[in-house]
């Protein structure tokens, strides 16, 4: 089979598509046969960086990739709720780009397995397990209320799409933060842009004279910091990519954090139309390097996903 494989840690370069054996499912495991699998920053930033892999329990050689989407195509003993031929989609932590990955049955919290359910396509799917649940994830640690104003920091991201319109569907103000030319893309999705960068908390200041209730920092810390000096309580102010001590006392918060459910609540809300996932470009698994460089310019405005 087919599967992404790098050697050594650097960026895009070091990504190779190699003709590896088969995998076959063990006692209490699936084979999925992948047709489609989301990217995530995360994907990269371990490719890129050894002490984050470590942090993962990734080693050299290593496959790459978590969010994927298929079709049984194998199951052992001891499998129950799952059979050949369900639709499917998941997490595989460092294997997911691949033409067959083998996972336990049903998931845990971190490799999770789901049902794809009719009226998602795998594309879809393969975008949902990282930025979906982590979404799921910080919108749930701040409270969100119909009366909240609340400031998300890198809100035209892959997480910050989901965000946006959860906290939208939650009934509340949403003020976010982007780069000036995503702002036309961000109000697609009901929320107010405003430009990240120094004088951050005067524009919010102007935007929301009423004040800010709450925040959520997906990209660093600059949405946190500015939150708190808006007199945001820390408790309501949650960051995703800080660190485990971010700045204040606020609370970080992932994808492993969200509830068991919360990937229902997603699709539900795609499907009655209250989220959509913009799919920005496609490629298939021989151009796993273009498609990288793509997501990791950061100026790509949606999901890319590879095909299988």
């Amino acid at each position: 089979m087919r599967a992404v494989i790098y050697e050594t840690f650097g960026g895009p370069e070091v990504l190779e598509v190699r003709e590896v054996p088969e995998p076959h499912a063990g006692p209490g495991e699936v084979r999925v046969r992948v047709t489609a699998a989301g990217l995530n920053p995360m994907d990269w930033g371990i490719a890129a960086r050894p002490e984050l892999a470590a942090q993962f329990g990734i080693a050299l050689p290593a496959g790459f990739g978590y969010d994927f989407a298929g079709v049984v195509d194998e199951i052992d003993g001891g499998v129950t709720g799952f059979a050949v031929g369900d639709r499917v989609y998941g997490g595989a932590l460092g294997r997911a780009v691949t033409d067959f990955v083998v996972v336990k049955a049903p998931g845990g919290a971190t490799e999770p397995l789901w049902h794809t359910p009719e009226g998602i396509s795998d594309q879809l799917a393969a975008t949902l397990p990282v930025a979906g649940m982590t979404a799921a994830a910080a919108v749930a640690a701040i409270d969100l209320r119909p009366s909240d104003t609340v400031l998300v920091g890198g809100a035209a991201g892959g997480v910050g799409v989901f965000v946006v319109q959860l906290a939208k569907l939650a009934g509340a103000r949403v003020i976010g933060t982007a780069g000036a030319s995503t702002f036309e893309f961000l109000r697609q999705f009901g929320a107010e842009p405003v430009a990240y960068g120094p004088g951050l908390a005067d524009r919010v200041r102007t935007m929301a004279p009423g004040g800010v209730t709450a925040a959520t920092d997906l990209f660093g810390t600059e949405t946190a910091e500015t939150a708190l000096a808006l007199g945001v309580p820390p408790e309501r102010i949650c960051t995703i990519a800080a660190g485990p001590n971010p700045p204040g006392g606020v609370r970080a918060t992932g994808g492993f954090d969200a509830s068991p459910d919360a990937h229902q609540g997603i699709t539900d809300a795609i499907l009655a139309g209250g989220i959509t996932v913009p799919i920005a470009a496609t490629f298939p698994i021989e151009q796993i390097r273009d498609a990288v460089t793509l997501q990791a310019g950061r100026h790509v405005h949606g999901k890319v996903v590879v095909t299988l």
